[in-house]
């Protein structure tokens, strides 16, 4: 063991075996507050917690354990979990082990120590995330797993204490009693990270508004993160007279104060529903974590002084006060939770581990016995329900619709056939969306379910987060997506990663709306006119749509809605913005871009499944590859080509994530010639994702990219300089026809504006 380990560990032994009784400085009155029992359970879980941190450093000694960032210092967090009920949902930091083991003990039949030990072990046998990694985390007892979380938790705490109001209003059931309160921890150099600023910003206006907001945010204030000092005062400073925060300081040292403090902050949420700040003052004890070395930032004297308010000398104090047991007697059972830690360490070090790919990416696979189920969940609301939301006038007698329209519709049957759907974001409740996509809906259903949020992508996605693992089907409007990116770990870091982490165990649906890419008229710019969904692409589990056109969108829609309801799954359904109003397709007049609506129970059949895409015309000479406003401008470029004398049809994708290999090779394969129209960039472009596929498929024909240039898109005209043009694309698709000709096989990528055209085939 490292020195600093010894220090900790000798020195309790040392420490209490020189203990006496005491009176004052707290001693005395202490065992009043806190009943012989009680205390005797709250310093078991306390010194459960010091030897998971002592034998997770055994293990990585012995190159069995693969964690080491531990609680001991923060042992007083165990106060907050003796205020709270276990049903209470729980969003842990990584240094809440006493907490943790609190909880379990209020749960008949759990072993938080045996928890703990396999996730460090990276057992398979580990309850919640299956040897993935080390968490915090079990269903029953209502702890949701968090992965070294920088803050990154807290909106989804947030949005797990909004939605537990806002359920019981729709009476939509949770997992977690109607008074219940949501708990998150974290530590002070997390509250300086846009998230926490975000989360705890969003609690307050909440109930600065007069919506229930029963969340407990709890501060482990030990003053470093890692070797940066966190400013002394900082933490009350910022959060003691917050409007909306109800501000609560315990000394986390000090069991007794930790207790009645906690019990305090705990019953203010409950009992008024709004949110409470929790600042507990803690030590930092063994480094950050096994790989520090704290001399290296630290004094011997600061160090020293930390050792002196060790919270397990604190709480053995406390024991030897009230005269529940001698020193001795302390230090043996200090060194009985040694031999029961180790013993339990011993056996899950055989505990078989993760042993092939297959099952580490199981929990990100959804299998396919989900299929009948997702085909049920499309089902549609009953007539006198959908008869209700449209005001007697269904969509399907209408006419035709552009894909804004097809859209509105959609989610108005949704909204209609699912009790737990919400729709939220920034402008979707009365203004009905910067493009009146979401127009009507907030009057059909409500606003309890149709409602504006705060202009922040992260307390967006946040609230969503929280609604999904509460049973709700959330329906998030970002409303740009380059405004996506300042809050994209959401999807990332939290939404796609929890069904992996938790082996599924718990799981966020939602569909994420997001207004995408570029060819917007008169509205241009970059924040606009983004089309880099790179950053999207590679999120494992990630489904990503793209309706292109009004016919496919309500369909798509709906499998993305049924696979978020049926297999939990997370869906980004990009809405190309310069196709929301497009009526023609061909010359000004023709309506070819609009459709009816159809109804619901036609969808019954996956008129959409998820991965699958659809094509456009039978032409034997070429296959154009597209999707979004690719789609549009490759159907114009597929009539001029006829009139050529090129016949092509056209694969719209639909799905980026899973892509259509099926559909893909196959069209692929009709032709011998495919040309890619990639709307986003050369680089980290969907392209390269289709051209990646098609050689995994060993398609051997010719092979063509056009995609958009590595560009952010400027005002005006100037767009044009960086976007695919249909000039570009029909050049780029009879050079390859008039290449396959010659029996030459030209592969490559095309950007920038169209060259010279060829001469027309003979």
């Amino acid at each position: 063991m490292s020195s600093e380990t010894l220090d900790v560990d000798a020195r309790f032994v040392e420490v209490v075996r020189g203990m006496s009784r005491t009176a004052g400085e707290g001693g005395g009155t202490a065992p009043d507050r806190l009943p012989p029992e009680r205390l005797l359970r709250l310093f078991d879980a306390q010194l459960g917690s010091r030897h998971l941190d002592l034998a997770a450093r055994w293990m990585q000694a012995r190159g069995r354990g693969y964690y080491t960032i531990g609680s001991s210092g923060h042992e007083g967090n165990v106060a907050v979990a003796d205020a709270l009920r276990p049903t209470d949902p729980a969003l842990l930091h990584y240094r809440s082990g006493a907490f943790y083991l609190g909880r379990a003990a209020q749960v008949p039949g759990h072993d938080g120590l045996r928890d703990v030990l396999m996730g460090v072990a990276a057992s398979a046998r580990e309850p919640i995330s299956g040897g993935r990694h080390k968490v915090f985390g079990h269903p029953a007892l209502h702890v949701l797993p968090q992965t070294s979380t920088i803050a990154s938790h807290l909106p989804r705490a947030v949005g797990v204490a909004f939605s537990i109001e806002r359920a019981k209003k729709l009476g939509v059931a949770t997992p977690w009693p109607t008074d219940a309160v949501a708990v998150c921890s974290f530590g002070d150099a997390s509250v300086n990270h846009s998230t926490a600023v975000g989360a705890l910003n969003a609690a307050m206006q909440a109930t600065f508004q007069g919506l229930p907001m029963p969340v407990l945010f709890v501060c482990e204030d030990n003053g470093i993160g890692i070797s940066v000092r966190t400013p002394k005062g900082w933490v009350e400073a910022n959060y003691a007279h917050r409007p909306g925060l109800a501000y609560f300081a315990a000394d986390g040292c000090d069991l007794a104060d930790a207790v009645q403090v906690a019990g305090r902050a705990a019953a203010h949420v409950r009992r008024r529903r709004s949110p409470a700040f929790l600042h507990l003052r803690t030590v930092r004890l063994l480094g950050h974590a096994g790989s520090d070395v704290e001399s290296a930032y630290r004094t011997p004297a600061e160090i020293r002084a930390e050792l002196d308010h060790d919270p397990l000398l604190r709480t053995a104090q406390l024991v030897v006060d009230a005269g529940i047991l001698t020193p001795e007697e302390v230090v043996a059972t200090y060194e009985a939770k040694r031999e029961q830690v180790r013993a339990i360490a011993l056996e899950v070090l055989t505990h078989p581990t993760l042993t092939s790919r297959a099952e580490v990416v199981a929990p990100l696979q959804p299998g396919s016995d989900h299929r009948p189920a997702r085909e049920d969940a499309v089902s549609a609301a009953s007539p006198e329900r959908r008869g209700e939301v449209f005001g007697g006038r269904l969509p399907e007698d209408e006419g035709p619709l552009t894909l804004a329209q097809s859209i509105n519709r959609a989610l108005a049957d949704v909204l209609a056939g699912h009790r737990e759907a919400i729709v939220l974001g920034e402008d979707v409740g009365r203004k009905g969306g910067v493009y009146g996509v979401t127009r009507g809906l907030a009057t059909k259903v409500g606003r309890a379910r149709v409602f504006d949020t705060l202009l922040d992508e992260q307390t967006i996605l946040g609230l969503s987060l929280g609604a999904g693992v509460a049973g709700l089907l959330p329906i998030p409007e970002i409303q740009y997506l380059a405004y996506l990116h300042n809050a994209e770990d959401q999807l990332r870091g939290e939404a796609a990663s929890l069904p992996f982490f938790a082996n599924r165990q718990y799981l966020n649906p939602m569909v994420v709306r997001i207004a995408s890419f570029a060819y917007q008229k008169g509205f241009g710019g970059h924040f606009h006119n983004d089309s880099s969904v790179a950053v999207l692409r590679d999120i494992p589990g990630l489904v990503i749509a793209v309706p292109a056109r009004p016919d496919d969108a309500p369909a798509m829609l709906r499998t993305c809605v049924a696979a978020a309801q049926v297999e939990g799954r997370v869906c980004a359904f990009l809405e190309p913005i310069a196709l929301y109003h497009t009526k023609d397709l061909h010359e000004e007049g023709d309506g070819q871009w609009l459709a009816p609506y159809r109804e619901p129970d036609a969808w019954r059949q996956a008129e959409a499944p998820l991965g699958r895409g659809r094509t456009h015309g039978e032409g034997a000479d070429l296959t154009i590859v597209s999707f979004g406003n690719g789609v549009h401008m490759s159907l114009r470029v597929a009539k001029r080509l006829e009139a050529r004398g090129v016949r092509s049809r056209v694969l719209d994708l639909r799905w980026l994530a899973p892509l259509p290999v099926e559909d893909l090779l196959r069209e692929a394969n009709a032709t011998g010639r495919v040309l890619v129209v990639d709307e986003t960039r050369q680089t980290g472009g969907v392209g390269e994702g289709v051209v990646d596929a098609l050689r995994r498929g060993r398609y051997a024909g010719s092979l063509t990219v056009v995609a958009g240039a590595d560009s952010y898109v400027p005002l005006g005209d100037a767009a044009n300089l960086v976007l695919v043009s249909e000039d570009e694309i029909e050049q780029a698709a009879r050079d390859l026809v008039v290449a396959g000709d010659r029996g030459q096989a030209p592969n490559g990528v095309r950007t920038g504006t169209a060259s010279p055209l060829a001469a027309p085939r003979p």
